[in-house]
């Protein structure tokens, strides 16, 4: 007999059995946009089993004095201090009267909603610090959501709404975190926010990855891009971006090879010359669209995973993306930085850039696509192409395109919207990723003089794209 489908449960009946819980029992701290989760569970009725203390600390000196100095309020930093403070308090107070039979919990938030003026930035860190069972160790969910209501009002709402989603997702559905995230906007119609970084800690989370759960925001529609530093730490993406020259390279990276790296390092070679010696430091990124995560129509996680071991093993920041076209990649790094975007692609790309079956959904066609594209300081930078052929290296001189584009690409190059990559390593022109995953899969050791040191190592240490078992089946046959 299958099992029935769990009832979808509005804003207030989650409240509800989370007040008539008696095991579960905490602190709610909120500031920028009024207490509008704790007031779900106010309303619902039975808060007292619930709720050990709201509070609000709005005055910054008052907030700094509970929860220590901090440069920025609205930052993930601010939360975690306002959930350890307030965890650590419950914990010290109330352990040894009902520490057996309740779980803990510390909510916090810190808003930045809309101003009078409308001319702030809109968003908000929120998290909870929580234990799944009595005694347990903590655990803890911080996400940070941009709120694209237009009105203050609307905001609050929307905020209320998703600290209920979460306090009720830590309980009910820690275990399923991927359920946990698309159930964090229960209640919401589409485009009130955007969730874009989710970061799961602790014991009910260890066998979390949250490169996988960055993916499953990306996914479901919930952002259109979420990152991660080299190191597999979930970043955000306004807090990462922001002001800074950005130089992205898109790719399957499957796996990394010399190519990709030599495109990178000529790019920012060639990148750096263009930015001059005052724009800051460049932020190189490696950025997989879903389009090229796809394999027959859905995202393989084991591969995923495997692509990203290797793009952070480079050392570069990781961002996966809902964006195809660039024009909409463009647009989306735009909000962040008003200083120059490289893109670093192949001749190949570049061409491809220039069929106008992929504008079709733009009432202004190709052109509208390149006014998007290069609206900002954008410079696609572009490494050479050997031809499979003749053995010819072809270079940006080389492009030939109907009539018409071609007038447009000859503008574009003129204009230096186009630049050629220079110094690159021609004997690396001949590797393709197809090929070395083949070689891989076919057993072959010729692969890894094909991809840096790095790159291989982290392939044959965590036997990445199969890499163990594939040679072992080869072996004993």
């Amino acid at each position: 007999m299958s099992q029935a489908a769990p009832r979808h449960l509005s804003t207030l009946e989650k409240a509800i059995e989370i007040n008539l819980n008696s095991g579960r029992y905490g602190t709610f701290a909120e500031i920028g946009a009024g207490q509008e989760v704790v007031r779900w569970f106010f309303q619902a009725g039975g808060a007292a089993g619930t709720i050990s203390k709201s509070i609000s600390a709005y005055d910054m000196q008052v907030s700094d004095a509970i929860y220590g100095n901090c440069d920025r309020y609205v930052s993930r930093r601010r939360l975690e201090a306002m959930l350890q403070y307030e965890q650590d308090l419950t914990r010290n107070r109330l352990s040894e009267v009902r520490g057996s039979s309740s779980s803990f919990f510390s909510f916090a938030d810190t808003v930045s909603a809309r101003n009078y003026a409308g001319t702030n930035e809109c968003h908000a860190w929120m998290g909870i610090r929580f234990q799944s069972t009595p005694l347990a160790d903590d655990s803890m969910i911080i996400i940070h959501v941009r709120m694209l209501d237009d009105s203050n009002a609307a905001q609050q709402e929307a905020l209320g709404v998703i600290g209920v989603n979460l306090i009720y997702g830590a309980y009910e559905r820690h275990q399923h975190p991927e359920i946990l995230i698309a159930s964090l906007v229960d209640g919401l119609s589409p485009n009130r926010v955007e969730i874009d970084m989710v970061d799961f800690s602790g014991e009910a989370f260890g066998r979390v990855d949250n490169r996988v759960m960055s993916l499953h925001l990306v996914q479901l529609g919930l952002t259109g891009a979420a990152m991660f530093s080299a190191s597999g730490d979930v970043l955000q993406p306004s807090e990462i971006l922001r002001k800074r020259p950005l130089l992205l390279q898109r790719g399957r990276f499957r796996p990394v090879t010399h190519v990709n790296i030599d495109i990178l390092q000529c790019a920012r070679e060639k990148f750096e010359q263009i930015c001059g010696s005052d724009v800051g430091e460049i932020l190189p990124i490696m950025e997989m669209s879903l389009h090229n995560l796809m394999e027959e129509g859905s995202v393989c996680l084991e591969d995923f995973v495997s692509r990203a071991e290797v793009a952070s093993s480079t050392g570069c920041t990781v961002m996966i993306s809902d964006f195809r076209e660039y024009h909409r990649l463009t647009a989306y790094l735009s909000r962040y930085t008003k200083q120059p975007i490289g893109l670093a692609m192949g001749l190949a790309t570049l061409r491809s850039l220039f069929e106008e079956k992929y504008y079709t959904d733009l009432d202004g066609g190709i052109l509208e696509s390149f006014g998007r594209l290069f609206k900002e300081q954008v410079k696609l930078l572009i490494y050479p192409l050997k031809n499979e052929k003749n053995g010819e290296i072809e270079s940006v001189n080389d492009v030939v395109l109907e009539n018409s584009l071609q007038h447009l690409y000859g503008y574009l190059l003129d204009r230096q919207f186009i630049v050629p990559l220079e110094n690159v390593r021609i004997e690396h022109l001949g590797i393709h990723s197809p090929g070395v995953l083949n070689l891989i899969e076919n057993g072959s050791d010729e692969w890894t003089d094909m991809v840096p040191a790095s790159v291989a190592s982290i392939i044959i240490e965590r036997k990445l794209f199969g890499y163990c078992n594939r040679r072992k089946s080869i072996s004993s046959g």
